[in-house]
């Protein structure tokens, strides 16, 4: 009866090592942003847009290349304005190293300190719509200087007045 005991204990400690030898946890978070049906503006991929986005750089033709992303649009009342907050540039923080940036929001430039612009039609808007933001650099005086640039564009979004 002992052996019994002893066999059923060895079991029993081999059997919870056995369960224990492998194993693996992983925690992560899910989220998920519901747009407001009546009227949005949001990046079609959401993996970029809080991410300092880089503008290519062709050592072979001293060119650089433009960003551009897409965006999904809609507003059930009217049309859908921009603008820019602030004027878009790249520095290396030194006043005579600025590289001017053109923004373009389906197709329309938004110049820095202008009011709001048209940038989607009332039409196009009440269907909702995929539309491209491109950001193009400045070339000024011929030459880039060489250091590490970098700055903000900043876009404020707004339903236009259904009167309007």
């Amino acid at each position: 009866m002992n052996k019994l005991w002893m066999g059923i204990a060895l079991m029993a400690l081999w059997g919870s090592e056995e369960s224990q030898a492998a194993r693996e946890e992983h925690t992560f978070q899910v989220a998920l942003s519901v747009p407001s049906r009546p009227f949005y503006v949001i990046p079609s991929e959401s993996d970029w847009i809080h991410r300092p986005q880089r503008l290519d750089w062709d050592p072979v033709s001293s060119t650089l290349g433009s960003l551009r992303k897409h965006f999904d649009v809609r507003n059930d009342t009217s049309a859908i304005e921009a603008r820019l907050e602030g004027s878009p540039y790249l520095s290396t923080g030194k006043v005579d190293e600025l590289i001017q940036l053109h923004v373009f929001f389906n197709g329309v430039q938004l110049p820095a300190s202008t009011p709001s612009r048209e940038v989607v039609s009332r039409e196009m808007a009440a269907g909702g719509a995929r539309v491209l933001l491109e950001i193009k650099p400045v070339k000024i005086g011929g030459v880039y200087k060489p250091g590490d640039y970098s700055g903000t564009v900043n876009l404020v979004f707004n339903a236009k007045s259904p009167g309007e």
